[in-house]
């Protein structure tokens, strides 16, 4: 019987062994380099639109965009200098012979230095009142700095609290105290995010994230301080 078994599987292997097809290795190589042959120039032109992109690509970002940086910088610090001083007009507009934040955040949008331009224009407009130009420029920046980038949306949620847009302003203070995390700007825009609920009459909101403040960020200049603050708010909602 063992024999019978062994002699059956023998024939199945040989049977699967010869229908299998013979791959010619020679054959296959020679087939890929004629359809290389063929199609030679199609594939020169696809090579050379791919080389053209990624040189491109890193000219633009090397080269164009550095030397476009370097040129934003020089105008960059005398608006700086301005905006330093309080010589607002001067920050925005510049001077007649450097350009303010207005001109640079236009003519280097691509550069860092335009980018940050943005963030000035918000804090200029926040500080001369115009609360909707603000806004608009303080959405354009873009940072993922760990400072600048929470005081920028909280910006905004200042120039929400000057419109009366009360609950606009507790969604831009809560986002920039999530944005990243830390001791010096988390604990401030949750302190502002308290104070808006107050305004609001949510006296139990406040309560709570000044007890966050207090419990989350002890050491802080406003946590040290939180006591007074939810001693206020729960003697005005009578919790």
């Amino acid at each position: 019987m063992h024999s019978v078994k062994s002699e059956l599987n023998k024939k199945m292997a040989k049977q699967v062994i010869e229908d299998e097809p013979i791959v010619d290795v020679g054959q296959a190589f020679t087939k890929t380099e004629l359809y290389i042959e063929q199609n030679k120039k199609n594939l020169l032109t696809i090579l050379g639109v791919i080389i053209v992109i990624v040189g491109g690509y890193y000219a633009y970002k090397y080269w164009y965009v550095a030397g476009e940086e370097t040129k934003a910088r020089t105008d960059m610090f005398k608006a700086e200098q301005y905006f330093e001083k309080d010589s607002i007009n001067k920050a925005i507009n510049g001077d007649g012979t450097a350009s303010g934040f207005l001109q640079i955040a236009d003519d280097y949008s691509l550069t860092p230095s335009g980018n940050l331009a943005e963030y000035y224009l918000g804090l200029c407009y926040l500080k001369t009142g115009k609360f909707e130009d603000a806004i608009e420029h303080l959405k354009k920046f873009d940072s993922n700095d760990l400072i600048v980038g929470p005081l920028a949306t909280a910006a905004i949620g200042d120039a929400n609290m000057e419109l009366g847009k009360t609950d606009d302003a507790i969604t831009f203070y809560l986002k920039a105290a999530e944005q990243h995390s830390n001791n010096f700007d988390t604990p401030v825009c949750l302190k502002k995010a308290a104070m808006a609920n107050e305004e609001k009459g949510n006296y139990a909101d406040a309560v709570k994230l000044y007890e966050r403040i207090k419990n989350e960020y002890p050491e802080t200049t406003e946590g040290k301080d939180m006591d007074k603050y939810i001693a206020r708010a729960k003697t005005l909602g009578n919790l």
